[in-house]
């Protein structure tokens, strides 16, 4: 029995580049990160991340932070803890 098994997928190429530059920072190869993510999977049984949907007022904030719209800017962190009451 073969000591491992081949996994083709098709990527988006400026995605794939991206991420194995990640990756390669982190020390690990592509094969490894696809391990790594088989292995949450096997041990989670699931997917080892949250998949959903955004509601509607999360997709309302990602469109206004997107296109900077109801948004404040501060010159310091020290104004923005300020705002915030921190």
């Amino acid at each position: 029995m073969s000591k491992t098994a081949l996994v083709t997928a098709r990527v988006d190429p400026d995605l794939k580049s991206a991420t194995e530059n990640i990756l390669r920072q982190l020390g690990m190869t592509h094969s490894q990160a696809i391990t790594m993510f088989y292995r949450q999977i096997n041990l989670r049984r699931g997917l080892p991340f949250e998949v959903n949907l955004p509601n509607a007022e999360t997709r309302q904030a990602i469109e206004d932070a997107v296109s900077r719209r109801n948004t404040r800017s501060f010159e310091t962190i020290e104004e923005a803890f300020e705002e915030l009451g921190i």
